[in-house]
């Protein structure tokens, strides 16, 4: 029995291009002795698993996509779609492919939204307990056009990180940086509250984006490196480095911000 409830299936073009170019980066599936991927909850049209197929080829040509769906009518509508490496499916949280197959990249975008809090954990644990050693699930949230996401990044042993993705030149008239705590992950959007690490963290981004705002005279790339930067030396587990910060993505360890009990 497919496990999950059906979403509302808000999807579109490129919504989930900052979670394709993060996974296209990972090792998870750079290094993978069988890139499978699976995106969990395409939604109502083949788009995002589309695309995601596309931008995993252009570092991994081997690469394969499987589309799961709880809702059989989104199966049936996205199956014309199928084509060498994309194939669409019926299920849920426990992740059913063929010969219990176990995938390099599970994408679980938007899926968790609907839920409690108090459903994350077990929900977590059981895509996790599918993913093949090494392997990587992500996931998060985004606006409706993609320019504001965030994810939880885990491997097969619970949560490694979080990272935010920002569509830098909107920031300014979005609110800074802090506008992504409307799409926290589920696990985390109800504890951006004073004493929860997700709190401060965003707090101590807003502030460095406004201290290094004189930097937007050359470009809000270079104004978010100076931030994610001085996020760093203040102390925060920053991960990556300018190469990663100019694409408006900023990741840090999850111990940093994992919801208190």
């Amino acid at each position: 029995m497919a496990e999950g409830r059906i979403t509302r299936g808000t999807t579109g073009v490129n919504r989930l291009r900052r979670m394709d170019r993060f996974i296209a980066a990972h090792p998870a599936l750079r290094r993978a002795s069988d890139p499978l991927i699976v995106d969990l909850g395409y939604g109502a049209a083949h788009w995002t698993a589309l695309e995601l197929l596309e931008r995993a080829r252009r570092v991994r040509p081997d690469a394969h996509v499987v589309g799961i769906e709880i809702d059989p009518e989104r199966v049936r509508a996205a199956a014309p779609f199928a084509r060498d490496g994309l194939t669409f499916r019926r299920g849920g949280f426990e992740i059913p492919l063929d010969r219990d197959a176990r995938p390099a990249v599970i994408r679980a975008a938007n899926v968790l939204r609907q839920y409690d809090e108090g459903e994350v954990a077990a929900a977590w644990a059981l895509m996790r307990s599918r993913l093949a050693p090494g392997g990587l699930l992500l996931e998060g949230t985004c606006s409706e056009v993609g320019r504001v996401a965030s994810w939880v990044a885990l491997d097969p042993d619970g949560p490694v990180s979080l990272t935010v993705a920002l569509h830098l030149g909107s920031l300014d008239e979005l609110g800074g940086p802090s506008v992504v705590a409307e799409r926290l992950p589920k696990a985390l959007i109800h504890r951006n509250v004073p004493g929860e690490g997700v709190h401060a963290l965003l707090r101590e981004l807003d502030a460095q984006w406004a201290r290094h705002a004189p930097l937007s005279a050359f470009s809000p790339r270079q104004r978010f490196v100076a931030a994610a930067r001085g996020l760093r030396d203040a102390g925060w587990p920053v991960r990556g480095g300018a190469e990663r910060w100019r694409l408006g993505e900023l990741t840090v360890a999850w111990d940093a911000v994992a919801p208190r009990p």
